[in-house]
């Protein structure tokens, strides 16, 4: 039972309680005798009005049902691997709100830990306590990063997982190596982590997570790591539709495609204007192909201008193509002088508002496309890839 819903029925409960102590079943309850009854004279009309409960902003995207010749919208997937607290969030927080956008948090399971009680975590193959990168910091830090996902789940947006120790290519055993039962155990861990972030961390006071496992539909392995094989037994045990994680195996952006009862969006690998050659659609890839990822604050403006041509190119060749979903896969790391956020909510703000054009979630588009004509669907999914080399070749 929902929350309103146990308000509404408290509510119907008192007003019984008052019919019945004014008139018995049956009895006509005039205005004059409820006027003079005691439990009104006691003051209930005084109570104060309990503050409403927050809601989560509604979807986006119409679902609609599209019939033969009908062209399908754009969809634009924004995602976010890890969301750590950094003002970035508040910049596409606030620029998603400006122009409608919705985008998807993959949440990484060690910023619901404190760094003085790493030890509540244990990745497979490795000891309790230990990870790739940072946990959470201090306890007002975790404080402030549930208050930030609250906040980016009530304004509408997806919350996903990027699991939790971030094992990947040389940090022992990592996830290309990694078993389904691996899979499984790290998803155990990531769920339990969210759902008992105030107890292992001994927290007395604090905001409650405002939503749960169920809201988690899909996500991002760390370094894009994992196998199909491995990795979809584990996802069915914890009720996933969709996932984000498989670099694309053709050159360009095509239709998703359902695989075992998963839904996947692989990142997309294509031509690039800027850098002249293809490219793997990641910030982080960019920044590599641009200098080995290195900090360098002479090229952040060259970073800069790589990854806003680079998704420019992507979008006018899917919405005036094949209309496959974009996906756009990102971090809110500030990598080469913070090159790639800016960029990236610059565009956000420049195509979620073009006609037909929906900046939306991946469990949004996957409900849409299940409400499609399969015949439809098929059709959508066969047509060529886009974005696979230089503009008319």
């Amino acid at each position: 039972m929902s929350k309103n819903q146990f308000f509404r029925m408290g509510a119907a409960l008192s007003l019984a309680a008052l019919v019945g102590a004014c008139g018995s079943a049956g009895d006509e309850i005039l205005p004059e005798k409820l006027a003079a009854s005691p439990v009104v004279d006691a003051g209930i009309d005084t109570l104060p009005t309990p503050d409403p409960i927050p809601q989560q902003v509604e979807s986006n995207v119409p679902m609609t049902r599209l019939a033969p010749g009908e062209t399908p919208p754009q969809f634009v997937l924004f995602s976010f691997d890890g969301v750590g607290l950094t003002p970035n969030w508040d910049m596409f927080l606030d620029t998603a709100e400006r122009v409608d956008a919705r985008f998807t948090a993959l949440m990484t399971g060690l910023y619901f830990l404190t760094d003085d009680n790493a030890e509540h975590y244990q990745g497979p193959g490795h000891a309790p306590g230990k990870a790739a990168i940072a946990f959470g910091g201090t306890e007002a830090g975790v404080l402030e990063q549930v208050r930030y996902l609250n906040r980016t789940w009530l304004a509408g947006h997806e919350m996903g997982t990027h699991y939790v120790g971030h094992f990947c290519k040389g940090a022992g055993y990592h996830g290309d190596q990694w078993t389904s039962a691996d899979w499984t155990h790290e998803l155990d861990q990531f769920f339990s982590l969210m759902e008992n972030w105030k107890a292992n961390n001994a927290v007395a006071e604090g905001p409650d997570l405002m939503f749960g496992r169920e809201e988690v539909r899909g996500g991002r392995t760390q370094c894009l790591e994992g196998s199909l094989d491995q990795l979809i037994p584990a996802w069915h045990s914890f009720g996933m539709r969709w996932d984000s994680s498989m670099p694309a195996e053709q050159t360009g952006i095509v239709w998703p495609t359902e695989i075992d009862g998963i839904w996947e969006f692989p990142i997309p690998y294509v031509y690039s204007p800027a850098l002249d050659a293809h490219q793997t659609a990641l910030d982080y890839n960019f920044w590599y192909t641009l200098n080995g990822a290195r900090e360098e604050p002479h090229t952040t403006r060259r970073a800069a201008e790589i990854t806003t041509q680079s998704y420019e190119f992507m979008f006018r060749e899917a919405y005036h193509g094949n209309r496959a979903p974009l996906v756009i896969a990102n971090h809110f790391n500030d990598w080469n002088g913070n090159a790639f956020n800016p960029a990236t909510a610059e565009f956000m703000a420049d195509v979620c508002g073009l006609p037909d054009t929906y900046c939306a979630t991946y469990s949004d588009v996957v409900t849409w496309m299940e409400l499609q004509d399969p015949v439809l669907l098929a059709e959508w999914q066969s047509r060529p890839a886009v974005a696979v080399g230089p503009p008319g070749v």
